[in-house]
């Protein structure tokens, strides 16, 4: 085509990696990387990664061999329809799992089950032309996906009926994801690989929802488990802590989780009450007349965020001393705010896969600055 540039896809020199293995040997914090494919999964563990600490499942339904399967479930009657859809989606997760499973062998993949809204999978009310295409392909009225979809709508979906809330109310799509994601465990196991699934739930706010959904996983991981003769848990469960609530109830929570992820992009539009998406229209004008010294999505809030966060890892741990606790945000890319999660005792950050090595750096420059790297503090330096 003319005009466009050939890309050539960034690979680690030798240079890089002798330098990221002396980062390695200096820095505390762990990097994962934030991947909801296996292509993207294996460039994180080519970058370095130590694992996956954000696997978004929601984007995996948007491919074109499973979207209408969703679509189905979504506009179902009830819930042997839904179950219905959910079956012909089961083989096609336990699929992508297998695959992010098999690039990061022998590393954590924390997957994170469904958490986005339901209409953001079907056309917008207006769109007229998209919504006939569909009822045409699905095989209903046009009138009835039209009501379906404009009772679907919410206005303000953000803190609405997503994450935790969807698998309360609609526990066969959770209970699907959680065995595709056993499943793929097993299956991979059997073929001698080292696996080490991390399911984790989204947007919880309060104790009664995890409990809710802790059994719902175990029940499903223990059905699995008795089907293929294995009796023996192989997940580790977690939850992201988004809303300040989640933070203020940690010691709660850690009672009855393995790991803690805070989703800082989230729990910066719900403590600043700020939407990450219209943010732009004022946000210049507050950085230019120094209301705010820099993009709270850009670099950690000090005073609120980060305050919540250190609540939620003190709270979490006098519960839970062996509570793991890591962030999932793009706040895990920024070496500003990496410094910050060091200073918390955080165990781990995790980014997109091309800000892991940035990542590694900042962190091992944190420990160096904080005078807590492992490597020179060992040789007296």
């Amino acid at each position: 085509m003319s005009g466009k540039l050939q890309a050539i896809p960034p690979k680690p020199s030798a240079e890089l990696k002798e330098l990221m293995l002396w980062e390695d040997l200096v820095k505390r914090l762990g990097v994962k990387a934030n991947a909801d494919n296996a292509k993207d999964a294996k460039l994180a563990r080519d970058f370095g990664a130590e694992g996956i600490g954000l696997c978004r499942t929601e984007h995996m339904f948007f491919q074109t061999d499973r979207i209408d399967h969703f679509r189905r479930m979504i506009l179902a009657e009830g819930e042997e329809e839904r179950r219905q859809a959910l079956a012909k989606l089961l083989p096609l997760q336990r699929s992508d799992f297998v695959e992010i499973f098999r690039a990061m062998e022998g590393l954590p993949v924390t997957i994170r089950l469904l958490d986005p809204p339901l209409h953001e999978f079907l056309p917008l009310p207006y769109d007229r032309e998209g919504l006939k295409i569909l009822a045409k392909r699905m095989g209903i009225p046009l009138k009835k996906l039209t009501e379906k979809v404009r009772n679907l709508r919410e206005f303000n979906p953000m803190l609405g009926h997503r994450g935790c809330r969807l698998g309360i109310t609609f526990p066969e799509i959770y209970e699907m994801q959680v065995r595709a994601i056993i499943e793929a465990a097993y299956e991979l196991m059997g073929q001698g690989l080292s696996i080490s699934p991390e399911i984790m739930l989204a947007l919880v706010s309060h104790v009664e929802e995890l409990k809710f959904l802790r059994e719902l996983v175990a029940n499903t991981c223990a059905r699995v488990g008795e089907e293929k003769g294995a009796m023996e848990p192989i997940y580790r469960l977690g939850i992201m802590i988004e809303l300040p609530r989640a933070a203020l109830i940690a010691d709660e929570l850690a009672q009855f989780v393995d790991f803690f992820s805070f989703g800082t992009n989230d729990l910066t539009q719900t403590t600043f009450g700020l939407s990450r998406d219209d943010g732009y229209t004022f946000l210049p004008f507050y950085l230019e007349k120094g209301i705010l010294e820099s993009d709270p999505f850009t670099n950690l809030d000090e005073a609120g965020v980060a305050e919540l966060i250190r609540i939620g890892v003190e709270r979490g741990r006098k519960t839970n001393p062996r509570l793991e606790v890591g962030i999932c945000g793009e706040h895990g890319g920024d070496p500003r705010s990496i410094e910050f999660f060091h200073q918390m005792g955080l165990d781990y950050v995790s980014c997109s896969p091309y800000r892991v090595p940035i990542a590694r750096l900042a962190a091992s420059q944190a420990a160096l600055k904080n005078k807590d790297a492992g490597f020179p503090r060992a040789l007296n330096i």
